[in-house]
């Protein structure tokens, strides 16, 4: 019998060399993923534009006019060409500021590519923060990590409750929501044109992804989007993180509506002493889960779990 003594240089070598080897692959399927996706861009209301990818995957606001463009989101880095294209179709004007409403790939990714066009990027203290950390993770399919984000691509200049830009003749308003999606959440609010975009607090494809990882909670949530409803009137036009439309107040008031309904209902079965698999069996989203429970990796599944710990259930939350 032989046996083989590893040392442990050699050991750290093929484990880097293995890890290089799926970095590589991730890469390259990024790139594939993102092949022949082309963006579109349309009139909101005033100087606002919505660009979008297609299923409505991280809208980008677009403030446009005499003093240049100012973008609320990056989407993905393979598609930074694309947006600066799709900005070009309604504009020739400099790209001079960009907002980063959280911290997730599909509304930073373009960050460090713009960065090295001269664009000045902005976002919350709590943002920043995640782009220092040493990885990055997402919500979806229990918690995902990946590398952090480019050096490059972090905000320059950052606040703490809220910043305004002077630009396009409008007092364009960026400021922190209650921790929601993330803790760093940011509206942007374009008060002449009248438009507000909400970030990834207000999705019109899913349920709300509360990214407890991120420090995202239910019930900031909640106060995020009552403060939504707060500032907008009965014409604002309204930019969902995800959606395949420009909507107005009463489609927040739904999706908050809903919230709140289904908080209700979980909060009655965790009085009556119902576990997370009892509650989840009772399907309290059962009559929303054909507007809000399609998208592929959060559904009620994912939603429901999340209430069901921050209102004292005590059931695991088991990585979710």
């Amino acid at each position: 019998m032989f046996r083989f003594v590893i040392s442990s240089r050699i050991l750290f070598t093929c484990l880097l060399a293995i890890f290089s080897l799926v970095v590589i692959a991730f890469g390259q399927g990024q790139g594939n993923r993102f092949e022949g996706v082309e963006l579109s861009i349309e009139p909101v209301a005033g100087n606002v534009h919505m660009i979008q990818r297609p299923g409505g995957g991280g809208n980008v606001g677009v403030s446009v006019g005499p003093d240049g463009v100012l973008l609320v989101d990056s989407l993905f880095a393979p598609l930074s060409d694309k947006l600066v294209d799709a900005v070009r179709q309604v504009t020739s004007g400099e790209i001079r500021f960009l907002v980063n409403t959280h911290i997730h790939g599909d509304h930073i990714g373009g960050n460090a590519p713009l960065a090295e066009q001269g664009v000045l990027i902005f976002a919350h203290d709590n943002t920043r923060l995640r782009f220092l950390a040493d990885k990055t993770r997402i919500p979806r399919q229990g918690g995902r990590f990946g590398p952090p984000p480019p050096v490059g691509g972090r905000p320059v200049v950052t606040y703490n409750d809220e910043i305004s830009f002077h630009l396009n003749g409008e007092d364009i308003r960026a400021f922190l929501a209650p921790p929601a999606h993330t803790d760093g959440d940011t509206f942007v609010y374009f008060p002449v044109s009248d438009v507000l975009h909400l970030g990834d607090v207000f999705r019109t494809t899913s349920y709300p992804i509360i990214d407890l990882y991120n420090g995202g909670t239910l019930a900031g949530t909640i106060d995020a989007l009552e403060l939504a409803l707060e500032i907008a009137g009965p014409e604002t036009k309204v930019i969902p993180g995800h959606g395949v439309s420009v909507v107005g107040r009463d489609e927040v008031r739904e999706f908050l509506d809903m919230i709140l309904d289904v908080r209700g209902k979980v909060l009655e079965l965790i009085e009556k002493q119902v576990n997370l698999e009892g509650v989840l069996r009772a399907q309290p989203t059962e009559s929303y889960d054909a507007i809000w429970g399609q998208e592929v990796g959060w559904t009620a599944e994912d939603f429901v779990p999340i209430i069901y710990s921050e209102l004292g259930g005590s059931g695991r939350l088991a990585d979710r």
